[in-house]
């Protein structure tokens, strides 16, 4: 960054951006000096999924000059319906990959730098210090506080975004005069809580809504123009297509930007957010942690495979099986067992008095809500609960391919 008596060298427009970028050039707010500020602009997008895709993609369009993208995971044909910037062709590629070349081929005058890694507390602040604003498009909490907590340490701004099933939010956080995410949230939701899109679902235009949302945001910083959300909380909801704004307040007491910070570098995110890591394994011992894996006792309930239900039900063993997800789901695939979802479970416990004493195997669609059912019987009284260990996903996987996943 130049300081204030350092004079700003903004790089040249060829002719054929001149022609490319017309509609913002005739713009006074924007014009010549402006669409040069966003070629000199270097922006880092964390995350190429349901955020990130659109977000990267309007950025690259506005002709903003250098576009990090962080992103460790591969395309899967689930990510189409919502991650415009993947395509069927790219199916199975890392996604900063995928995305580079979508980028690459809307505007050839932009740069893409690749981080092909997890962002932790290892290595945020050094990729962070190549790029002027960080746009958060991430999908769990603990990344969610990292992003926040490193752009606060590098002084960064945060264009932040978040969405779940048909509802959004969008914020500036970690501007000096502004609130951060901690100041609104101190403290995260306790594991399993709050569902991912995974298990929740998502509507497949809300991140586009919301992407766009902080690309503008992005693009208003880099020109000084108009008014970004510091210090307001903007909520979108899809469904009554109803925009909210509130106000927020910086805390002066935030353990991270306020006036007696105590976070004062990067910590153990996953431990903050109460998540468990796992066991690491050696070549040598991959074996022996699946068989421990396959065995796993997890809050004192069995964790049983795909495999051992196919036996059961083949000798025809006294096992009731029990399906906890939502009616809307049973069509899609099932194993022909009694649906009682989840949320309903505790109301419903008479309904299945008749097998408290019989082997009951629960399951879900990955096996995270068959877990809390285990759970709800458990403490109902029932002496032999078991949970289907990857769901009925991994019964399509391992057992039935011909099942569809969803």
């Amino acid at each position: 960054m130049a300081t204030a008596t350092e004079e700003v060298t903004l790089p040249k427009l060829s002719n054929d951006e001149i022609a490319r970028y017309s509609r913002h050039l005739i713009l006074p707010e924007v014009g010549m000096e402006g669409q040069q500020k966003l070629k000199a602009a270097k922006v880092l997008c964390v995350g190429t999924g349901g955020l990130g895709a659109p977000l990267a993609l309007y950025l690259a369009a506005a002709g903003v000059g250098t576009l990090g993208l962080v992103d460790f995971d591969t395309v899967d044909a689930s990510n189409l319906q919502r991650q415009i910037i993947h395509s069927t062709a790219t199916v199975g590629k890392l996604k900063v990959d995928s995305a580079e070349i979508m980028l690459k081929g809307l505007n050839p005058y932009m740069n893409v730098v690749k981080h092909n890694t997890m962002l932790t507390s290892a290595n945020a602040m050094e990729i962070f210090k190549d790029y002027d604003i960080i746009a958060d498009g991430t999908d769990n909490f603990q990344t969610r506080y990292l992003v926040n907590d490193a752009c606060v340490l590098s002084g960064k701004p945060n264009a932040y975004g978040s969405i779940f099933r048909f509802e959004g939010q969008a914020s500036v956080f970690a501007t000096k005069e502004g609130p951060c995410y901690r100041c609104l949230y101190p403290e995260p939701p306790p594991p399993g809580l709050v569902p991912s899109c995974a298990e929740g679902g998502v509507l497949g235009i809300l991140p586009g809504l919301v992407g766009v949302i902080q690309a503008t945001e992005v693009i208003k910083m880099i020109l000084g123009i108009g008014e970004p959300l510091v210090g307001r909380l903007l909520l979108v909801d899809a469904l009554g297509m109803g925009f909210r704004t509130l106000k927020l307040r910086k805390n002066p007491d935030c353990p991270v930007c306020g006036t007696h910070p105590t976070v004062t570098e990067l910590i153990d995110y996953d431990q903050f957010c109460g998540i468990e890591k796992p066991k690491e394994a050696g070549p040598l011992e991959v074996a022996q942690n699946k068989a421990v894996a396959d065995a796993a006792v997890v809050d004192g309930i069995p964790q049983i495979t795909v495999e051992d239900l196919k036996r059961k039900l083949d000798v025809e063993e006294d096992v009731f099986v029990l399906d906890v997800r939502e009616p809307h789901e049973y069509p899609i695939a099932n194993l022909g067992a009694p649906l009682i979802p989840v949320g309903s479970l505790a109301q419903r416990i008479a309904e299945l008095v008749e097998h408290k004493n019989d082997e009951v195997i629960v399951h879900c669609r990955s096996g995270a809500r068959s877990q809390k059912a285990a759970l709800v019987l458990k403490e109902a009284g029932f002496t032999n609960v078991s949970n289907l260990a990857g769901g009925i996903l991994a019964w399509a996987e391992r057992i039935d391919p011909s099942m569809p996943k969803y």
